[in-house]
């Protein structure tokens, strides 16, 4: 069984590409809004909004209602409603979440016995 844990508010990472053959597609710039900037709402890019990284930090976010006047999915930190709420996730499942979202646990699931999903 393999675990993976996110200790977060959210996203602010850099992406980097190019460090290995397999990574060389990735370009931080990808990840950035049309202006330039990490974005998660509806002006983040699509990279962003498909990315790992993204889904462990807002997978099921966008059901929750963190502040009484706005949307479901609202970051307080960025003070913007996500822009990706609706994805399943494939190759994890959540395991464990704390109450005010910081910490969440992933699962890795497993696959059948003949690999595959």
């Amino acid at each position: 069984t393999v675990m993976v844990t996110i200790v977060s508010s959210g996203i602010n990472a850099e992406y980097g590409g190019g460090s290995t053959p397999e990574g060389a597609h990735i370009k931080e710039s990808d990840y950035y809004s049309s202006s330039g900037e990490y974005k998660v709402d509806k002006d983040g890019s699509t990279a962003m909004h498909n990315s790992l990284m993204y889904k462990m930090c807002y997978y099921r976010f966008g059901e929750s209602q963190t502040e009484q006047g706005k949307p479901t999915g609202w970051d307080r930190v960025r003070n913007q409603e996500i822009g990706n709420k609706d994805f399943e996730l494939d190759v994890l499942e959540e395991a464990f979440t704390s109450e005010h979202w910081l910490v969440r646990i992933y699962k890795v699931k497993d696959l059948d016995n003949r690999g595959n999903k």
